[in-house]
């Protein structure tokens, strides 16, 4: 049994040591190809307003934006990118991240992942369910409880 824990913790090792490039000779940067791309840019400055008109446009949209409650801007949260997230990352609670759900739920959903896979199933099947009905995600952000779906 040791022998064999061994062999494939050298086996792992070996692998993901392995350079897939033989010689420092197959690596190679071509510096022509990167000026080219660089120097074809458009330099684009949204430092620099063109006309007053959008200097106070702008400050209008700051003003407005500043004096948004937080849970407006909680409630733009787009469902399809928390069900993907929910989809792909679910055991790591990256989409609870997302949500902004508070930080030490988080780190009890990765130490647990996800409640052994249970709760993260459970977030998923809430969050398919939302986005099919597209009713939003809104009652499910900044929650700072586990069980997300459980009342505030």
């Amino acid at each position: 049994m040791k022998k064999s824990i061994i062999l494939s913790a050298m086996l792992f090792a070996s692998v993901c040591t392995k350079s897939f490039a033989s010689s420092s000779s197959e690596y190679f940067v071509d510096d022509a190809a990167i000026e080219t791309t660089l120097n074809e840019g458009v330099e684009v400055n949204y430092l620099t307003p063109v006309s007053n008109t959008e200097v106070s446009t702008q400050n209008n949209m700051l003003a407005a934006s500043a004096s948004m409650p937080a849970s407006s801007v909680a409630a733009s949260k787009d469902p399809v990118v928390a069900f993907i997230l929910s989809t792909f990352l679910g055991g790591l609670g990256i989409h609870r991240f997302y949500m902004g759900t508070a930080t030490l739920t988080g780190v009890g959903y990765i130490l647990t992942l996800g409640g052994c896979g249970i709760v993260a199933f459970v977030d998923w099947v809430v969050l398919l369910i939302a986005l099919v009905q597209d009713e939003g995600i809104g009652k499910y952000t900044d929650n700072p409880k586990f069980f997300m779906w459980g009342g505030r």
